[in-house]
């Protein structure tokens, strides 16, 4: 019997349930797309990769193609075997750190082309398309190509984003303007807007490969055609200066070189074991390892203690995330350049080491474990300053001066500081899907939000902030230097028992993504919670560690929690010392997921309420 407190009360809605297919995602079109592609007879990826180019139209606010992806999956034909789908483009060759501070940079920008890391997410889309999906190109893409040449109903927070932008853009960025403020006004919710420079660019890159004599080679003429249209573009454009979160007006850096260098690649995942569960996520490029290192914190401790709508519970995991992010700190990189003990990091002798650091009341600092043999770098410069007042992690409300335009995974200039450069943010999304065959994907797209940098004109989109997440310090593993990857919060997750795929799940959130699947998977795995019933529960994570994106606030022993986690937990948790923020009832979290039951074939579905945004559907 669990000791876990039971759900407060119905779900939203309900846990899907069927044997046919399933998808969840963070907007209604992608779902119905990606469902769409299962009804036709497509696999998984098939319907992963349609969905995910509807996601670039249709939530421009959180995701572009000149962003980035990571993913996990499993195919039917091996389901023991969960791998990585690496789609995060390298630092530039001239992003130097020399250079960045001969700008007068002592962080990277939020926003600006200083701030992109080479796109990456629509050729680990093609990749995946190419290997393991079923369907040619022309016809996956029709979705999203259709949504920007016809049009989509625009999302009141994506009106929101641009009202919060548009003396920027009137003022700085011209073609953000062009593109983003038709007859020079905002466009409102609901208005039907198109994107037909992207629509041209798809038309052509499925175009380069036609006449290929079989489907890989399509695809892989497609590839090439993107990265040349794509990089010649990109590096006339960013040539000239243009206005970054800092303040100043700088170039970019990127050339088409470094677009033309880039090729997504499938990587083996890294697994740990909870509970008679393995759990697989990203290599230490990502952010995924802090998850599982928090996972094996917490494996040692009784069920009472892992249950978050709990005051014992939510301490003890807000303990564990802060030991884990704290060795994503100062241990986490690209592995290609660093040699990165994560093999120590998430073995069961550390993992019993950092648990006993757990006490009756909450840390207020930043506490790195050490590794034998090893120098442990310098924690990360701790700014307490802040450029917003919207808790961190928090679903925005209507846009307002000021506010946060969206959250997690920031930033660009807002509208009521004196040089536009204040901290609107920007987030992600995700998508996973499974289908009757027994295929499973988790993917988190993010990154190139309209609020990156400049529209790139003839591409119909701008470049992302990925750098962001980079040190102006040469003794960081997580250095800006040319050529390595940032080390990124996307971070879906895929969950195996018995060597048998049994669940897919992600979130956007930057920083806060593990931390709300954490608790997604204590109560799904350990409660017996259902997911629609886990996603709907009361959220909450710690801030009390330097955040990955500019301008790296943190607050000492802060902690982010949903009211619904009631007065007396909230209180306890104060009392223990957590320094807590209240983001109101339903703010914290933006998960889907899907699942599978190897036994009888049965497959679900559940998605997030918050911002009556996410959709999951399937039968």
């Amino acid at each position: 019997m669990s000791s876990f407190t039971p759900p407060a009360a119905p779900t939203t809605r309900p846990d899907l349930r069927g044997t046919f297919g399933m998808v969840g995602s963070t907007h209604w079109l992608a779902t119905a797309s990606a469902q769409a592609v299962l009804e036709r007879g497509g696999n998984a990826f098939d319907a992963a990769v349609a969905g995910a180019f509807v996601l670039h139209v249709v939530e421009p606010h959180l995701n572009g193609p000149g962003g980035d992806m990571t993913g996990v999956f499993v195919t039917a034909d091996e389901p023991g075997r969960p791998r990585v789908l690496m789609g995060q483009g390298p630092a530039p060759a001239g992003a130097t750190v020399e250079h960045y501070r001969s700008q007068g940079l002592d962080l990277v920008p939020g926003s600006g082309a200083l701030a992109a890391a080479v796109p990456g997410s629509v050729d680990a889309w093609l990749l995946l398309l190419r290997d393991h999906g079923t369907w040619d190109l022309g016809d996956v893409l029709s979705y999203a190509i259709g949504y920007a040449r016809d049009g989509h109903p625009l999302l009141g927070r994506v009106s929101g984003t641009i009202s919060m932008v548009a003396d920027l853009f009137r003022d700085h960025w011209p073609t953000s303007a062009a593109r983003w403020l038709p007859d020079g006004e905002v466009p409102a919710p609901g208005a039907v807007v198109t994107d037909p420079e992207y629509a041209d660019l798809l038309d052509a890159v499925v175009a380069a490969g036609a006449g290929a004599p079989d489907r890989a080679t399509a695809i892989d003429l497609a590839r090439a055609a993107w990265r040349e249209r794509v990089g010649a573009a990109v590096e006339e454009f960013v040539a000239t200066p243009h206005r970054h979160s800092d303040g100043g007006d700088h170039a970019g850096v990127m050339t088409a070189a470094d677009v033309a260098g880039f090729a997504a690649s499938v990587e083996e995942a890294t697994t740990v074991t909870f509970r008679g569960y393995t759990v697989a996520k990203t290599g230490a490029w990502g952010q995924g390892p802090a998850l599982l290192a928090a996972l094996k914190i917490l494996e040692g401790c009784d069920d009472a203690a892992l249950d978050p709508s709990t005051e014992l519970g939510a301490h003890t995991i807000l303990e564990a995330q802060k030991l884990a992010l704290a060795d994503r700190d100062v241990w986490f990189g690209d592995p290609e350049a660093d040699d990165v003990p994560l093999e120590h990091l998430l073995s069961e002798e550390y993992a019993a080491a950092r648990r006993a650091l757990i006490g009756e009341t909450a840390s207020h600092e930043v506490r790195p474990g050490d590794v034998p043999g090893r120098a442990t770098p310098p924690v990360p410069v701790l700014r307490t300053e802040y450029a917003t007042t919207a808790p961190a992690g928090s679903l925005p409300g209507a846009p307002t001066g000021g506010a946060a335009a969206g959250v997690g995974e920031p930033t660009v200039p807002g509208p009521d500081s004196p040089e536009h450069t204040g901290a609107t943010r920007g987030d992600t999304c995700h998508i996973d899907v499974v289908d009757r065959w027994g295929n499973m994907v988790s993917a988190t797209p993010s990154g190139g939000w309209l609020q990156s940098s400049p529209t790139v004109p003839g591409l119909g989109f701008c470049l992302g902030t990925r750098l962001q997440m980079t040190w102006l310090d040469e003794a960081s593993p997580s250095a800006l230097t040319p050529g390595r990857r940032p080390r990124t919060t996307l971070t879906p997750t895929l969950v195996l028992r018995d060597g048998e795929p049994v669940l897919a799940l992600g979130s956007p959130g930057g920083d806060q993504q593990d931390q709300w699947q954490l608790l997604f998977l204590l109560r799904v795995l350990v409660g017996g919670y259902t997911p629609q019933e886990a996603i709907d529960a009361p959220a909450l994570h710690t801030t009390s560690f330097p955040g990955s994106f500019w301008p790296r606030t943190w607050t000492p022993g802060g902690a982010v929690v949903e009211d619904r986690l009631g007065d007396d937990v909230i209180a306890g948790l104060e009392r223990r010392g957590h320094v807590v923020t209240r983001a109101g009832d339903w703010a914290l979290g933006r998960l889907s997921a899907v699942t599978r039951d190897p036994a009888t074939g049965l497959l679900g579905a559940a998605a997030n309420p918050r911002g009556a945004q996410g959709y999951a559907a399937g039968r």
